[in-house]
């Protein structure tokens, strides 16, 4: 092969490369921005409940979190809901724990005490439940306020549909998002890893058929 022809190979290998290095590129950068359009909080400084709303692939992000809120002085309640799922095997209890129980057993271990702990009845199917449970059950226990806690990726969805469900009651309700990378990976990185694509597009889905639905 003449020195001209591995020249014109050598190039269109380089250039082919260079394609996949910038299809990579803009790739990356295009689910990083998709990842972070869910992110959303909107705080609040102090609230008569933490409310933690069930979600199984990120129990403890969002456990953890709230114990965060607890401890920071910003509600002197944590206030989980329940989906009625349950995760694997645990030896210690033998049976297959709630997700749920799981999640008051992170705040437990986080030191938030039993008496400050609260498990809403009865299960939920949806996001959209949660609001309406939560806001049937606030004006009943003098709720003037409640700080939400999710995970970022459902925080946008979250928010939209408290929004919905709280609207006109006087009742303040914030969201306070977990940053991923606790649990659901990085924003950078959802799309190496199984859980990321259900929870980014996942999402996306959801965002649409509530719109649609509700």
């Amino acid at each position: 092969m003449s020195e001209t022809r591995k020249g014109r190979r050598g190039v269109r290998a380089l250039r082919r490369a260079g394609l996949v290095a910038l299809a990579v590129g803009l790739w990356s950068l295009a689910a990083w921005g998709a990842a972070r359009w869910l992110v959303l909080s909107r705080p609040l400084e102090r609230a008569d409940a933490v409310v933690v709303l069930a979600g199984s692939e990120t129990y403890v992000e969002r456990a953890v979190r709230a114990a965060e809120l607890y401890h920071e002085g910003r509600a002197p309640l944590v206030v989980l809901t329940d989906d009625g799922q349950r995760g694997g095997w645990d030896a210690a209890v033998e049976r297959n724990p709630l997700f749920v129980e799981r999640a008051v057993a992170e705040l437990r271990r986080a030191g938030v005490p039993a008496e400050s702990v609260e498990v809403l009845s009865p299960t939920v199917a949806s996001t959209f439940e949660e609001g309406a449970r939560l806001r049937e059950l606030a004006p009943a226990r003098g709720w003037r306020s409640l700080l939400v806690v999710t995970s970022g990726y459902q925080s946008r969805r979250a928010l939209w549909t408290l929004g919905r469900a709280f609207e006109g009651s006087g009742i303040r309700v914030g969201v306070e998002a977990v940053e991923p990378g606790r649990q659901a990976p990085r924003a950078a990185l959802w799309w190496l890893s199984p859980l990321g694509w259900k929870l980014v597009p996942g999402e996306y889905l959801k965002l649409i058929y509530y719109r649609l639905r509700y």
